[in-house]
């Protein structure tokens, strides 16, 4: 039983996107929530490559590190209830994610210099949270950041080799929730204010938060189910 945990993650992997696109265009080369990516790009600036950063790639890093840890305590003192999980963990992201906007209303473009790395920290520390959040909870192919054995379960449990394709749908809906919050946010970052994607990951996230602390006295087995 998984309940409204799908739809809700669903919106959190699009919130990936949103972030990811900002941080890429805005910050210089860098990902706050894929950090597979990061740990390659991490590689193409130990090597020398012109518009990455060794110092940018490392911070994001362990803010995602710090911010795991964080959702990892969460993950351990509400395990007993997945919906006072998840709104707990909504809560505390999206205070970081209001940092990021303040001070992305506050930077010029382009930004640099500790605006970039206060902008970096926020974000990473925010994705690390949901990260964490969405492994303890463990919703089958909604990890919320890592789209590489989605993909593959795609392709190789298709009916058509033979396999059982029965959440082909989800895994769909997954890549196509980040692909569209990487358009939408290089679109803001583009076309209006580099505030605007985080504004619009912040609304998604409050949704989050609002719809679980609503959810949070059920004691349906998908809430009640250990995280």
């Amino acid at each position: 039983m998984e309940g409204p945990l799908p739809p809700l993650l669903v919106g959190m992997t699009f919130v990936t996107g949103l972030v990811d696109g900002f941080s890429y265009l805005v910050l210089g080369h860098v990902f706050v929530a894929n950090m597979t990516g990061n740990v390659v790009l991490l590689g193409f600036a130990l090597a020398g490559a012109p518009g990455f950063s060794i110092t940018a790639s490392l911070t994001a890093i362990a803010s995602f590190v710090i911010g795991a840890v964080i959702g990892g305590q969460l993950g351990s003192r509400f395990a007993a209830h997945r919906a006072r999980l998840l709104r707990t963990a909504a809560i505390v992201q999206g205070a970081f994610l209001a940092v990021s906007v303040i001070l992305a209303a506050l930077s010029d473009a382009p930004v640099s210099g500790g605006w970039r790395y206060g902008l970096i920290l926020s974000l990473a520390v925010a994705m690390g949270i949901q990260n964490a959040t969405a492994r303890k909870l463990a919703v089958a192919d909604l990890t919320t950041t890592v789209l590489t054995l989605t993909i593959t379960g795609i392709a190789a449990d298709s009916t058509i080799l033979g396999g059982k394709g029965s959440k082909a749908g989800r895994r769909l809906v997954a890549v196509a929730a980040m692909l569209l919050g990487a358009v939408t946010g290089a679109a803001l970052v583009v076309h209006a204010r580099i505030a605007f994607p985080l504004v619009l990951a912040l609304i998604v996230i409050a949704g989050v938060a609002a719809v679980t602390a609503a959810l949070a006295s059920s004691d349906a087995e998908w809430a009640t189910a250990k995280a």
